[in-house]
């Protein structure tokens, strides 16, 4: 997809339209069923900034004429649409909701995918992130 990001021959909004229909799916394909990580969330972020930026490009200051990246509050300014946290995070509550709805019988492996309780001992240190956990947190 890097021609296609880079390629002067492609206006800035099909860009925008082939990284939301083409590069997002592929990049949240499963995320219902993730138990999202302070890292995860940050390597996610920067990969849609890096992305955005690839398509968006520099911009020149009017005063001095030097060119400069965007800013992040800039990107998301020009890009207008939801970060890629806050889809996950909705998309994680609404699968949520569906388990809670689905009747007893094919809730059983949908349930234990959402919960997470894998049987054994638990490695020392801090206790890993639930999906149960997060998305109390994100309610």
């Amino acid at each position: 997809m890097q021609n296609v990001l880079f390629s002067s021959l492609v206006s800035k909004s099909t860009k925008i339209k082939i990284y939301r229909t083409v590069m997002l799916l592929v990049v949240l394909y499963g995320c219902e069923a993730w138990s999202l990580t302070l890292r995860k969330e940050h390597r996610l972020r920067v990969f849609e900034n890096r992305v955005l930026r690839r398509i968006l490009g520099s911009k020149r200051e009017e005063v001095t004429g030097e060119w400069r990246r965007l800013h992040n509050e800039e990107l998301y300014a020009l890009h207008s649409s939801p970060d890629i946290i806050g889809v996950i995070k909705s998309r994680i509550i609404r699968w949520s909701g569906h388990v809670a709805c689905m009747r007893e019988r094919r809730r059983r492996d949908a349930h234990r995918v959402l919960v997470g309780r894998p049987k054994g001992r638990r490695a020392l240190g801090r206790p890993r992130h639930r999906s149960e956990g997060n998305i109390k947190m994100d309610l």
